[in-house]
């Protein structure tokens, strides 16, 4: 029953990686369509749209409890809980929709995007010494080997090598270790659906008034961006999301790690499949020495050592 049950866990979260993964492809596609600002914004409304009315619709069929505490200190600790998740998810989603943005004409943005951004499963072990956790030598070749890809991947023509979209989502990838880092912390007290309102919500409004302020909107262009807005905030966001919770409920946690960090993977293939965008041999061995990381980072490989937190290091 077991494997069964790991078996069913990572089918689920490998198409919840598929769907993050593929999401890659439409925001390097609609780019330089939509501004940064205002694609985060407007796909974060939809997102919590579509979890608002999840919510809803499980109130309906199972009269779930209200979510939202009822004591003055709950409700003070979840606001602020959902504020700083916000932000730091406003911070994360838009370093890596500006770096996908900037990517020169011709250059595998989804690909490079997509495995640079899952180095934060690398950063959040690293980071996670800091308060006190210790950093086994699995994780210690692991941040080598990433190191080694990202050389491959960005720098072995020398610094010419590495683009401005390089350097803004490894900023990106660096954010979403903070966000991981303090959705693990209070995600233990706030139910995950609010949580994820919460933070899509803030993250709607920061990055609108971000826009209204220092964007040019060409609002002509919007009605040819509303598939992939569609896509990025209702599956990627919305489903993706759901899937993951739901997939945790059944796989052991590594077997869960393991599977989402597929996403890299799914983003290169997202690239090819549907931009075309093609990686050198360079890039590819890059992108073979990062997902390898990814993985070593996720596993406990020396017996004896604690094992990895179990807490998913996907972001929202």
């Amino acid at each position: 029953m077991k494997i069964n049950n790991n078996v069913k866990g990572c089918l689920i979260l490998s198409l919840a990686s598929m769907i993050w993964g593929f999401a890659f492809v439409a925001q390097s596609g609609i780019a330089n369509t939509v501004p940064p600002f205002l694609l985060n914004s407007l796909r974060s409304f939809i997102a919590v749209a579509f979890l608002a009315a999840l919510m809803l619709l499980q109130k309906a069929r199972r009269t779930r409890p209200s979510v939202f505490p009822s004591e003055p200190q709950d409700r003070k600790y979840t606001l602020l809980a959902g504020v700083v998740c916000g932000l730091l998810l406003t911070l994360s989603v838009n370093l890596q929709q500006f770096g996908l943005m900037v990517y020169p004409e011709g250059v595998a943005a989804a690909a490079r995007g997509g495995f640079l951004t899952s180095l934060y499963v690398v950063m959040v072990p690293i980071l996670s010494v800091f308060l006190g956790k210790r950093l086994s030598p699995g994780v210690a070749i692991a941040v080598l080997l990433a190191l080694g890809g990202v050389y491959l991947l960005c720098l072995s023509e020398s610094l010419g090598g590495i683009y401005l979209g390089d350097v803004l989502v490894l900023l990106c990838a660096f954010s979403f270790s903070f966000h991981i880092l303090v959705v693990e912390r209070v995600s233990k007290h706030i139910d995950g659906y609010l949580l994820c309102a919460m933070q899509f919500l803030v993250c709607g409004v920061v990055s609108g008034v971000l826009s209204l302020g220092f964007e040019k909107i060409v609002w002509s262009n919007l009605p040819s961006a509303i598939l992939p807005l569609l896509y990025m905030g209702v599956l990627s966001s919305g489903v993706g999301y759901t899937l993951q919770i739901i997939g945790q409920k059944y796989a052991e946690p590594v077997v869960a790690s393991l599977s989402m960090s597929l996403e890299s993977v799914f983003a290169a293939l997202g690239g090819w499949l549907f931009s075309g965008n093609r990686l050198s041999l360079r890039e590819l061995g890059g992108c073979a020495l990062v997902f390898l990381a990814i993985v070593l980072a996720q596993l406990p490989l020396f017996e004896g050592r604690k094992k990895m937190t179990d807490k998913s290091t996907k972001k929202f």
